[in-house]
């Protein structure tokens, strides 16, 4: 169930930034703080590269079919061997994430037209800009929260300002994220099998 509302929510959120916004475009939601701010990448979550070249692309999107893939099988060994509940919702977030991420990559190419920096030429769904294997990954949700001014005497970044957070990212890699913070802050607990409940004792058995 976690997997499927991550999907829902990571795809609709994505179908409508890709058809309501013109690529560039970023609106106000709360404030200057939380921003919708289209834009779309073919790398990694929040925008990151392995490579610049589309063999790179595409050994990304075969590297991330293969994760959603063994993600399952692991996912399902986890609740199979009795790992506590708290392991098993940071699993299946992380999972939806590579799996929402990867939708883009695998299908977006095929479906969508290419989106244009013009607003009356936002995409739609039809011939597509690229082919299977070949999508790019729609980032929208963008949060500066506050921009500062570093010290002039500071090496190589003085004098410059900055802002945090400066990454623009979407439900996918949020999942992926909480996921994986929760699992390190909180592995001594999360990494454990749930423990069996003692048996009960028969009445007259020896200590």
């Amino acid at each position: 169930m976690i997997v499927l509302v991550v999907i829902l929510l990571d795809q609709a959120m994505k179908f409508y930034i890709k058809t309501n916004y013109y690529y560039g475009e970023e609106r106000n939601i709360l404030g200057h703080w939380f921003k919708l701010h289209f834009i779309e990448n073919e790398g990694m979550a929040f925008g990151m590269k392995i490579s610049e070249t589309p063999i790179g692309k595409l050994i990304l999107t075969l590297f991330r079919l293969g994760a959603v893939s063994f993600g399952f099988y692991l996912l399902k060994q986890l609740v199979n061997k009795g790992y506590t509940r708290g392991m098993i919702i940071c699993g299946a977030l992380i999972l939806a994430g590579a799996l929402g991420n990867l939708l883009d990559s695998m299908f977006y190419g095929m479906i969508f037209t290419e989106s244009s920096y013009h607003m009356a030429n936002v995409a739609h769904l039809g011939h597509g800009y690229g082919k299977f294997l070949y999508g790019r990954v729609v980032d929208m949700m963008y949060f500066p929260l506050f921009t500062l001014k570093l010290p002039d005497g500071l090496p190589l970044l003085g004098g410059k300002e900055f802002s945090f957070f400066d990454p623009v990212f979407n439900i996918a890699d949020a999942a992926i994220s909480v996921g994986v913070i929760t699992l390190v802050l909180f592995q001594n607990k999360l990494l454990k099998k749930k423990t069996e409940p003692d048996a009960p004792k028969v009445m007259g058995q020896a200590n």
